[in-house]
């Protein structure tokens, strides 16, 4: 059985360029495709200082040592559960996110709440408009999830964050 990872990478400025950075993703997409594994998404700061992998594998370690041999930075690999959308769409990229809330969730909350609370709490996105929420990736050990966003800029995604009563520990803007 498959298991969606998330891998974050923090480059300290190796990754110079968008050019660059697409050579290291396709490295990575081939190596871990050698393994039986498939890299779902990317998603980078736009200052290419931090990546965001979604890696589709049979267990942690075979993602760990593709990275590695690769020479990519792992600052975190865990199993996550997507959530607000389908798999297959995630795979079509078919929409476009620019932004990247990451929120540390707190140590009582399990999955089964946060599920309830993002189902109630959700409906309200529509009272900014401007704003389009994509989907989220929640750690399955409850610490973190990631939710990317379209939006014109920082701001109406903080106000889209007010709106359904979640918080901002790190806004990213990706590229």
């Amino acid at each position: 059985m498959t298991t969606l990872y998330l891998v974050e990478s923090v480059f300290n400025g190796t990754i110079k360029d968008k050019e660059s950075f697409e050579q290291k993703v396709e490295a990575v997409r081939d190596e871990i495709g050698t393994q039986g594994a498939g890299l779902i998404e990317v998603q980078v700061a736009k200052d290419l200082s931090r990546a965001f992998f979604i890696i589709e594998a049979e267990e942690r370690n075979l993602v760990n040592e593709s990275l590695r041999k690769l020479e990519v930075p792992v600052t975190l690999i865990k199993p996550v559960r997507l959530v607000g959308t389908e798999l297959e769409e995630v795979k079509k990229q078919a929409d476009t996110v620019n932004y990247l809330v990451e929120w540390n969730l707190p140590e009582n909350l399990t999955m089964d709440a946060y599920l309830e609370r993002k189902s109630k709490n959700s409906v309200h996105y529509d009272e900014v408009p401007e704003v389009k929420f994509s989907r989220t990736y929640v750690c399955e050990d409850m610490t973190k999830c990631l939710c990317f966003y379209d939006s014109p800029d920082e701001s109406t995604v903080k106000k889209a964050r007010e709106a359904v009563m979640a918080p901002i520990d790190t806004l990213t803007e990706l590229s």
